[in-house]
C-alpha cells in the first residue's frame, strides 16, 4: 500500500496515512480514462445546432440561365451549395450526443484516475478542512499553506462554508466523493482530499 503523508490546515505534516491499493494503486487504463473523458464532454453538449441544408433556405426555385449555349456551367438553382446563400452539404442538425459507459468501466476509469494523482505525487491528503465562517482568504490561506494553486478540493460531506470560501478563487474547485468524476480530476493540477474523504472513496470503490 501507498503511503502518503497527512497536513493540517497549516501546511504542516501530522502523520502518514496507507491509501488502499484496490482505489489508489491499479494498473492504469488510459483508454478507459479518455473514454470517460469523452463521455463527460459529450454529455454536456446541448447538441442545439442547426445549420439549412439546399431543400431548406429559401428561394432558387427558377433556373438561373437555361441549360446550353450561355458559355456557363450549367445550373439548377441559386441556392445549391456552390452559391452565395446557398444551403450547407452536410448541414448539422439537432442531435444527442451522450453515450453511455458501463458501470465497471466507469469504476476502473475513476480509480486510474486518483492512482495517476498519487503516482505523479499530486495527491494531498488534509486531517480536516474546517471554516467557522465563509471567508475566501481564508482558503486561499490554507492551499498557499499547502503550495498549491490549481486544485479541486474533495470534501466527504458538503461542508456548505468551504464550498463558497472556494468558489470565488481561480482554478479551485470542489466536489463531494459522490460527485468526483474522471474528467475533474484530471482537469486540475492537484487533488486535494481530507481523512473522511479518502475512508469515503475507499468505502465505495475498493
Amino acid at each position: 500500500m501507498a503511503n502518503v503523508s497527512v497536513y493540517n490546515m497549516e501546511g504542516k505534516e501530522v502523520g502518514t496515512m496507507e491509501l488502499n491499493d484496490a482505489v489508489f494503486g491499479v494498473e492504469i487504463k488510459g483508454s478507459l480514462v479518455h473514454q470517460a473523458v469523452v463521455q463527460q464532454l459529450a454529455n454536456n453538449r446541448q447538441g442545439t445546432q442547426k445549420a439549412k441544408t439546399r431543400s431548406e433556405v429559401r428561394g432558387g426555385g427558377r433556373k438561373p440561365w437555361r441549360q446550353k449555349g450561355t458559355g456557363h456551367a450549367r445550373q439548377g438553382s441559386t441556392r445549391a451549395p456552390q452559391w452565395t446563400g446557398g444551403g450547407t452539404v452536410f448541414a448539422p442538425v439537432p442531435r444527442d450526443y451522450t453515450f453511455k459507459m458501463n458501470k465497471k468501466e466507469k469504476r476502473i476509469a475513476l480509480k486510474s484516475a486518483l492512482t495517476s494523482k498519487v503516482q505523479e505525487e499530486k495527491l494531498v491528503v488534509l486531517d480536516e478542512l474546517k471554516f467557522d465562517a465563509i471567508k475566501t482568504k481564508d482558503m486561499k490561506a490554507v492551499l498557499d499553506n499547502l503550495k498549491v494553486a490549481k486544485a479541486l478540493v474533495v470534501l466527504s460531506d458538503n461542508n456548505e462554508n468551504v464550498v463558497l470560501s472556494a468558489r470565488n478563487i481561480p482554478d479551485v474547485a470542489t466536489a463531494s466523493t459522490s460527485t468526483i468524476n474522471v474528467y475533474d480530476i484530471l482537469k486540475y493540477n492537484t487533488l486535494i482530499l481530507t481523512k473522511d474523504a479518502v475512508a469515503s472513496i475507499e468505502e465505495v470503490y475498493a
